[in-house]
């Protein structure tokens, strides 16, 4: 890096692009804290650490880190169920489970999670994201629950409509929600700033220049904000709900991270990611978040994807991002105080719909049916149960389909001359398909000769295997020829019928009154 930085036009990009991204993080940070239910400040506080710590460890060059809309739900819910005190813990101990993963080089492994499993993670969070933010726009409180939530929309829509409050409140979270969409849309010269500061500022100033009746960023100050985590709040963590809790933690931001490593160096012609090492940058992160009482931080892609844009070439740009944060939240505190919570629920709610994808379900279910249905009952688990447990649920299907597709086996019956049959199987034999294997072979005739040809078998489980030597030797009738078996070698016999069948021609089983 200091090598580069020797060039002055990388230098200047490294400055350049290191505004933009804190520009674009600065309402991002507050948005988020202030949906979590903590102080704005600690979400400053989290964007800060993820600058200039994380920025200064090996991992991803490009990549930025902060507080994420996608880890939004989960923080609100465990700040509601152990307190804001905890939240520190949770985090500590999560970034200490992430140094401890990344140190034993399973950061590649978190690559290997389903891809359907990640989106439906998404998906969920943006749903549970949208529709408790709605009820921020409104300045209105938000129900606990996903299904709540989405119960509470028509009552919603009621006080809207009757409270003149509700409606100026939503009013400017609509707006913010227009300007982010047509934001895009504008030429160059005048998109200056990043859409997200140019809907706040706007709606900030709409509320300012017409003293409107609307709830505001309570201020507290960096300093008074930061509360590091005490020996109960560590010792309220020992009951399956907050173990759950940081597992979920623990999970979701390195995943969340790692993938949006990988979709950064698409973007770029630098460095590759070490994902072990941006693994332990990740838990650096986190550790001093946690021992701050901030919240947990995740590389964010939309952080990552304005820093490339913006033409950054070495880390330079993620550490000074962190360092304006940081002067901003030390100068002008008092700045945060004007901005309309309604807004910030207008850029959550715009974030929440994009991380529900939307356009890619119609090219999935031609495609890739099973990865749909995952990515929908993952969403849908989410919405419905908790963040945690719709994960669990999507790892639990993503694997069943796996092994379901991989057991894949084909059997073919044909006839020989003199009538004998001849049933071929091949593929992988597994539990996962017993049922079936067994109502064919069950079909087949008692007094006709048969040969049960395993040799085209790539896998045989044991439960299989006892399951078909059973068949071969019960199938057929008394005077009938037994059935014949070609294939892997038979496992220990599990019953006397078994014994027998390895006493006899190899494959086969002695007749009646044989000795």
């Amino acid at each position: 890096m200091f090598s580069l930085l020797k060039d002055k036009t990388v230098l200047r990009r490294d400055i350049l692009a290191s505004l933009v991204v804190f520009l674009v993080a600065l309402p991002l940070c507050v948005g988020v804290a202030v949906a979590s239910g903590v102080p704005a400040e600690l979400g400053l506080v989290t964007g800060i650490v993820g600058g200039i710590v994380v920025g200064s460890l090996p991992g991803s060059s490009l990549q930025v880190s902060g507080p994420a809309a996608g880890l939004t739900v989960l923080v609100y819910s465990a700040v509601q169920e152990f307190g804001l005190g905890a939240l520190g813990a949770i985090v500590l101990i999560s970034g200490l489970i992430q140094l401890a993963l990344g140190a034993v080089g399973l950061g590649r492994w978190f690559r290997a999670i389903s891809v359907s499993v990640v989106q439906g993670m998404l998906a969920g969070i943006g749903l549970v994201l949208v529709l408790g933010q709605v009820y921020a726009m409104a300045d209105l409180a938000q129900p606990s629950s996903g299904l709540d939530k989405l119960a509470g929309l028509p009552g919603l829509a009621a006080d809207i409509v009757t409270s003149g409050a509700a409606l100026t409140a939503f009013l400017i979270g609509a707006g913010t929600v227009a300007v982010l969409v047509l934001w895009p849309k504008l030429p160059a010269k005048s998109r200056v700033v990043p859409g997200p500061l140019a809907a706040v500022a706007l709606a900030t100033g709409v509320t300012v220049a017409f003293g409107l009746p609307v709830a505001k960023v309570e201020v507290k100050g960096l300093l008074e904000s930061i509360s590091p985590p005490g020996l109960g709040d560590f010792g309220a963590l020992g009951g399956m709900a907050a173990i759950g809790t940081i597992l979920a933690f623990t999970l979701i931001a390195s995943a969340e991270s790692l993938f949006s490593a990988a979709a950064v160096d698409r973007m770029h012609d630098g460095p590759r990611t070490d994902y072990n090492k941006e693994l332990m940058a990740q838990g650096v992160g986190n550790t001093v978040c946690g021992a701050l009482g901030a919240l947990p931080m995740t590389a964010v892609i939309v952080r990552s994807s304005a820093n490339v844009q913006a033409g950054a070439k070495t880390s330079l740009s993620r550490i000074l991002h962190g360092v304006w944060l940081l002067l901003f939240a030390a100068l002008l505190p008092a700045a945060i105080g004007i901005i309309p919570l309604a807004a910030l629920a207008g850029v959550l709610v715009h974030a929440g719909c994009k991380l529900i994808p939307v356009k890619d379900l119609a090219p999935l279910w031609r495609e890739h049916r099973g990865e749909a249905v995952i990515l929908a009952i993952t969403a849908t688990a989410i919405l419905v149960t908790n963040l945690f447990e719709g994960v669990i649920l999507g790892l639990l299907l993503a694997v069943v389909k796996t092994a379901w597709e991989i057991s894949h086996l084909n059997v073919d019956v044909r006839e020989l001359t003199g009538g004998r049959l001849v049933v071929s199987v091949s593929g992988n034999v597994t539990f996962l398909r017993l049922p079936r294997i067994m109502e064919q072979l069950e079909e087949l005739p008692k007094d006709r000769p048969i040969e049960l040809d395993l040799s085209e078998v790539r896998h045989l489980d044991h439960a299989c295997r006892i399951s078909l030597e059973n068949w071969a030797l019960r199938h057929n009738d008394a005077e009938t020829e037994p059935v014949r078996m070609r294939g892997p070698a038979p496992t220990a016999p599990a019953t006397a019928d078994a014994a027998r069948l390895e006493e006899s021609v190899p494959g086969t089983r002695p007749k009646a009154g044989a000795s």
